[in-house]
């Protein structure tokens, strides 16, 4: 249990994060908002509801009492061995919603429309909800599928099939919708089924950007989307030519993650990312030194020409350059692009990539249809209002709660601070905010010894941090950005 003093008021919670174990005793406490040092999931300290994701559910709350300068906790036995639960917030949705005779209908298998789903439950909705997904499983944990890729994609789902049945959430897997009819308020799918909603969310999330050389058809040339992908990848690439194109994240958490530990036989591995990339010092001294320790080799400034392959499979990647890599396998990871092709012809605003275009509400400009997720572009607080796509888990789960809250006209706005996290060879890296058009930087510890702090500064204001083996520090400055306050160039210094 963690005993927790705010001023001269105690609570008591549970010890570890319900999204990874996160000891939270080493978090950022900032009056009633208690945040994980890890990833970023902040829980009111006297009810244990989540303020700010990724965890799921809420952290365990005992009661507390205090007689004659002694604080005294009280829990049942079997509660401090149970993961934490989502009831915490049902007392929220105890007032009868108007709309329990309607049909929400969620297009996606991702967290932005799990979240949704909860969060309509927990408010009090029972009417029916349905998720349909082109996916074959229940929705899953993507950012284990380049860090962990020998699990079977049971070992990464995070609820389970008995829980969306429990909570009356319909799940339609392998169910690909192909258009909308908004004036009759109906969903067709590629089965030739079609259902009528009320209120319609869409997150449908993105795809892997196709690759568009010659060979890029050929076997063994994959991309990362899904559990069966990863494993496929890992039993392809082991203990062979394993050539990435792209500098993501993606790409080098893959590369690290194949990497079998402490001998490091790389086999001639290469990593290619496109065309005149320019990398922060950060990454290049951290993530990308780190690789390239291992033996990693990296070939920047170029771009991927052509693939060539014998037997149908590919046996060599071309560089721009003219230099020519052996290649039994290809991964690719160039960006991803907005499923929302089955929405071209329609009336429903979208970017010129594809992003849905959504306001603080996550409300399209078609009444009753909210969007969500990888697969929407919308009003960053960060950036001054401007509007911006954020791939990432922890912001795909607030605009689900978001787009529930309102889709029970409950008139809220999105408020949330992006944050990122992954780990590379036993380092944690972090990134809180958003920094999208920064001007300055500041650096707090070693790039030398990949121990360090960055803050992101613009208009002299810190708008983002990103740091490698300093996790509290960025959970921190996420809660002082989410409050709304402003950390000057001089304070970050």
């Amino acid at each position: 249990v963690l005993l927790v003093r705010n001023r001269m008021e105690f609570s008591a919670l549970g010890s570890k994060c319900p999204h990874y174990g996160a000891p939270m005793s080493k978090g950022v406490l900032r009056g009633e908002r208690l945040r994980c040092p890890w990833h970023g999931a902040c829980f009111n300290i006297r009810t244990g509801d989540i303020e700010e994701y990724p965890a799921l559910d809420c952290i365990s709350c005992f009661k507390v009492t205090v007689e004659d300068g002694k604080v005294f906790i009280t829990a049942k036995k079997k509660v401090l061995t149970l993961p934490a639960v989502t009831e915490h917030r049902q007392h929220l949705g105890l007032q009868r919603c108007l709309l329990n005779k309607n049909t929400m209908l969620l297009l996606g298998g991702g967290v932005a429309a799990l979240v949704c789903a909860e969060t309509l439950r927990q408010e009090g909705f029972t009417g029916r909800i349905i998720m349909a997904t082109n996916e074959k499983h229940v929705p899953y944990d993507k950012s284990k599928l380049s860090k962990q890729m020998n699990l079977k994609p049971e070992d990464v789902y995070m609820r389970t099939p008995e829980f969306l049945k429990a909570e009356g959430i319909e799940f339609w897997t392998e169910k690909e919708a192909v258009s909308v009819d908004f004036q009759r308020q109906r969903v067709r799918f590629m089965d030739g089924s079609s259902q009528k909603y009320q209120q319609l969310l869409i997150a449908t999330g993105s795809h892997s950007s196709f690759l568009k050389v010659p060979g890029a058809d050929l076997q063994n040339v994959c991309t990362l989307q899904t559990p069966e992908e990863s494993s496929k990848i890992l039993k392809l690439a082991t203990g062979k030519n394993l050539v990435i194109v792209g500098a993501s994240f993606i790409g080098t958490r893959l590369e690290a993650s194949r990497l079998p530990a402490p001998a490091r036989d790389t086999n001639g591995t290469s990593l290619q990312p496109g065309a005149a990339v320019e990398l922060p010092a950060w990454v290049l001294a951290g993530p990308f030194q780190m690789l390239q320790n291992k033996g990693v080799k990296f070939h920047m400034k170029t771009e991927l020409c052509e693939l060539k392959g014998k037997d149908g499979k590919v046996t060599e990647a071309v560089l721009a350059n003219g230099e020519t890599l052996p290649a039994d396998v290809v991964v690719v990871g160039i960006g991803s692009t907005p499923n929302s092709s089955f929405l071209k012809g329609t009336s429903i605003a979208r970017d010129d990539k594809g992003a849905i275009v959504v306001n603080l509400h996550m409300q399209t400009n078609i009444p009753n249809v909210f969007a969500a997720g990888d697969v929407v572009t919308f009003p960053v607080a960060l950036l001054d209002g401007a509007s911006s796509s954020i791939h990432h888990q922890q912001v795909a789960e607030a605009h689900g709660h978001c787009a529930a809250l309102n889709m029970l006209k409950r008139g809220k706005e999105l408020h949330t601070v992006p944050y990122f996290w992954t780990t590379m060879l036993g380092k944690s890296i972090r990134y809180a905010g958003c920094g999208q058009g920064y001007t300055d930087t500041v650096v707090k510890g070693s790039l030398e010894q990949q121990k360090f702090l960055i803050f992101y500064i613009r208009d002299g204001h810190v708008t983002a941090a990103a740091s490698l083996n300093c996790d509290p520090m960025v959970s921190l400055i996420a809660e002082v950005l989410y409050l709304g306050k402003q950390i000057s160039k001089e304070e970050a210094e």
